[in-house]
């Protein structure tokens, strides 16, 4: 069972902590994630999609990458191609390295994917490097945030008895209704413990730099 960091379209800020996260990892391209290869310093070792946004530089770039080409007209996204490929080669958790901003309808499907993997046995982060999002699900949830980190908790259904700690606001056993904003913009003050007796959702972390 391996780490696999699975490079997305999105853009990126390469971090201290990045670095630190996607260490070890095994990479998958999707598409023109493949352009965050070379500021990663990884080598992918398999690059998917319809190479439809990739461009010809980036083609010609890294043509010594096996590659799996699948028509632009597909009933999935690169990403989850690559994600689909990773669990045939035995991955146990993900990195969605590049995989917040740009457009909101493939930033929304990517939130998505976090939760179904995580709630399928496969921690995920999805980061963009000065952003983080984190499943959050029944039981015990742990994020290593260090003092100052600033954070929301988006519901994507209502919450049930949540517990929060390690913030500067916390909650106990507080019920939160999907649309409520009670559990954004709080602020880390060491690691962040979550705990949630129903309910599932969202948490984005502002990493400072280093």
């Amino acid at each position: 069972m391996s780490k696999f960091a699975i490079l997305l379209g999105g853009g990126l800020t390469v971090t201290r902590r990045l670095r630190a996260q996607i260490k070890g990892a095994r990479v998958i391209a999707a598409d023109s994630g493949i352009a965050h290869a070379v500021s990663l310093g990884v080598v992918p070792e398999l690059w998917v999609g319809d190479f439809d946004s990739a461009g010809s530089e980036l083609v010609l770039q890294y043509a010594d990458i096996p590659r799996q080409a699948f028509p632009a007209e597909k009933d999935a996204t690169d990403g989850a191609i690559a994600i689909a490929e990773a669990k045939l080669r035995g991955a146990s958790e993900f990195i969605l390295v590049g995989g917040l901003g740009g457009q909101a309808d493939h930033t929304l499907g990517h939130f998505g994917l976090t939760l179904q993997l995580a709630r399928g046995g496969f921690p995920t982060i999805l980061t963009s490097g000065d952003e983080e999002a984190h499943a959050i699900l029944l039981g015990e949830t742990e994020l290593d945030l260090s003092n100052g980190v600033r954070l929301s908790i988006v519901p994507f259904t209502d919450f049930v008895g949540l517990d929060l700690s390690g913030v500067k606001w916390p909650l106990v056993k507080r019920d939160v209704p999907l649309g409520d904003t009670l559990t954004m913009s709080n602020v880390a003050t060491g690691p962040v413990r979550i705990s949630l007796r129903e309910g599932y959702g969202i948490a984005i972390a502002y990493p400072r730099h280093d």
